[in-house]
């Protein structure tokens, strides 16, 4: 900050792209105000170097007082993304004085979960007691309604809060908001052997693979089964994927998610180039209109348009607002124009129709090209625009005891129909599902992949009793579960009580791994309680079946000390169960709906009582 005469950094704790999204906005959209703003991920930061900021030689050398923005995701059961977790355990050690230090917090979170923005709630308060300045009041973001519309009226707010606080004054739009830079290259200006391809880091990692594997250096995983876990008479398509690890050195525990780096549909790609009349094979690169910037360039260069398309950038992914802006710029036909900027602005009627021609149409940018034919953005700029295309998580649905060189996954095809009539495909399930080995049975596909670790872990004594409650794919790592207890008690332990829940609509179309989980049963490894909503003409749930047991779930957790583990829907299924658990320990407990309460947040506090929960 120092050298640039940089007075804001935004740092951002990001698992899906999304604060780090909204972070380079709110750093880029500084220079509006003459405040210039570095992006920075708290993970490569020695952040107790925060402590400076609010000191008075270290505001006099910045030319002024700093500013400290954090845009932070919570992850799991309130806890914070891998990126941030080293800087929330720094500022529960306490001790820390931040000097003044002027700073804002804007959190992503789902209000569908039982922790909502507990990182973003936790930074806010913290930052205050060691003697930091809150600049303006805790923004919440809600991805169960709109997380986009949250963050544009906070930041607006928070702009004004900060002129206020700095004495600035917004200097208009007359100046470029753009951040990088494309040059095409020709032959001759640059090697084939070193243009990227779809390395998410280091430069032919691909051809050459080096542990240890991570986020940054994937490990290429062969698919060594691929099939559907449904009947032909479903109407879906439920993956069962094995993924090898041998000689990858790939360590995992039973409750631990694979990250597979997707690839973006073809044909879509191809559209692109279509639409926007280029040469996809071109190869370029970018670099950072800002000398000082922390990112050089916002994928890996060289590249072709092609490979960026189809690795390094989300074009399925709904457009915000900003880039609807932008778009507006290269658009010719003034009812399109006057159309993306109405959609762009802070009004009730601007969000009605963001909300009905992006949201609930799920128009994704090559919907948006091929429906507004006058609007053509530059590639370069469109590239810049489009957030980076993340790795999907997967709980992994085996256990490291029975397949230490395997990772099982268990994930249903994304597939629906628009309000336009068009065909939308979830990015990776789509993409995994033809690749299946060849008649003989050898891999042809690999896969970019890690192991992400996970809080969500069996009891260390194996004779304590679980309850686990997961409808659908919900089951994933609970067959992982399931597959250590048997596991264990083929060595001779001790097993205690192991109940799963598990809910489908159809027994013969979508009761997936139906044979195993009866083959557990018999022998007496698993006790199993499902559901078949649509087997009969009133709909039945894992969530009736726990409430015709209340009497025996309130002998195993308030008897036994059986743990509670819940995999699933966030919206409906987790907080239905949570307030089936909630009555079950207020009858049979016989306590008050307080006392209940505060037995269920000691079962959370001991990880008695677990969740793993999309929204």
């Amino acid at each position: 900050m120092t050298k640039s005469s940089r007075r804001m950094v935004v740092f951002y704790g990001s698992q899906t792209g999304t604060a780090e999204e909204f972070a380079a906005r709110l750093a880029k959209e500084g220079m509006r105000y003459g405040f210039r703003g570095v992006v920075a991920d708290p993970e490569e930061n020695e952040m107790e170097d925060l402590t400076e900021l609010g000191k008075d030689d270290f505001e006099e050398e910045l030319g002024g007082p700093a500013l400290a923005v954090f845009c932070l995701a919570t992850y799991g059961e309130g806890d914070p993304t891998d990126n941030a977790q080293a800087f929330f355990d720094w500022l529960q050690e306490g001790g820390i004085e931040f000097n003044g230090l002027r700073y804002a917090v804007f959190g992503l979170g789902n209000s569908t979960y039982e922790h909502f923005n507990a990182m973003a709630k936790f930074v806010d308060t913290k930052m205050e007691e060691m003697g930091g300045k809150r600049v303006h009041n805790l923004g919440q973001g809600d991805d169960d309604v709109n997380i986009e519309e949250d963050f544009v009226r906070w930041k607006e707010a928070f702009w004004t809060s900060v002129c206020q606080e700095f004495t600035l004054e917004n200097l208009g739009d007359d100046f470029s908001m753009r951040q990088y830079e494309a040059t095409v290259l020709t032959e001759g200006d640059y090697k084939p052997e070193r243009v990227y391809s779809g390395e998410v880091a280091r430069i032919r990692s691909y051809q050459t693979q080096r542990p240890p594997f991570d986020v940054k250096n994937p490990f290429l995983a062969p698919i060594k089964v691929n099939r559907n876990l449904h009947s032909d008479q479903s109407d879906r398509y439920c993956l069962h994927l094995e993924l090898g690890l041998e000689e990858s050195r790939i360590r995992y525990e039973a409750g631990d998610h694979v990250a597979i780096y997707p690839t973006n549909d073809l044909q879509l790609v191809n559209k692109i180039g279509q639409l926007l009349d280029i040469d996809l094979d071109t190869v370029f690169t970018m670099k950072a209109l800002d000398e000082d910037a922390t990112k050089k360039s916002p994928f890996p260069v060289p590249t072709t348009y092609r490979t960026a398309l189809k690795h390094y950038v989300d074009i399925t992914a709904l457009p915000r607002t900003h880039v609807l802006k932008e778009f507006a710029e290269y658009t010719t036909d003034p009812d399109e124009k006057a159309k993306l900027l109405l959609m762009t602005s802070n009004t009730d009627e601007g969000r009605e129709m963001y909300n009905g021609f992006i949201a609930k149409d799920c128009r994704h940018v090559t919907h948006i090209l091929e429906d507004l034919p006058s609007c053509k953005p530059g590639i370069d700029h469109l590239l810049e625009l489009l957030p980076r295309l993340q790795p999907r998580f997967y709980s992994i649905s085996s256990s490291s005891k029975v397949h230490k060189d395997a990772v099982h996954v268990t994930a249903v095809v994304v597939e629906y129909e628009t309000p336009t009539g068009r065909t939308n495909n979830g990015v990776c399930t789509k993409w995994l599902q033809p690749m299946t080995p060849d008649d003989n049975g050898n891999t042809i596909h690999r896969v970019p992949a890690y192991v992400r670790r996970s809080q969500f872990r069996l009891p260390n004594r194996v004779q304590t009793p679980v309850i686990m409650i997961g409808p659908g794919t919900g089951l994933a790592p609970f067959r992982g579960f399931i597959q250590e207890r048997a596991w264990h008690k083929e060595q001779g332990k001790p097993v205690g009580e192991t109940h799963l829940y598990f809910g489908c609509r159809n027994k013969d179309k979508d009761f997936i791994y139906r044979e195993e989980l009866e083959k557990f049963v018999e022998d007496e490894v698993l006790t199993l309680h499902t559901a078949f909503s649509r087997d009969q003409e009133k709909k039945v749930y894992v969530t009736d079946r726990l409430r015709e047991h209340m009497d025996n779930l309130w002998h195993l957790i308030g008897k036994k000390g059986a743990h509670v583990y819940i995999c699933g829907d966030a919206k409906m299924m987790a907080k239905d169960v949570r307030n089936i658990i909630l009555e079950t320990i207020k009858t049979g407990g016989e306590m008050s709906a307080e006392d209940a309460e505060k037995y269920v947040k000691k079962m959370e506090q001991q990880k008695r009582y677990s969740a793993d929960v999309w929204s």
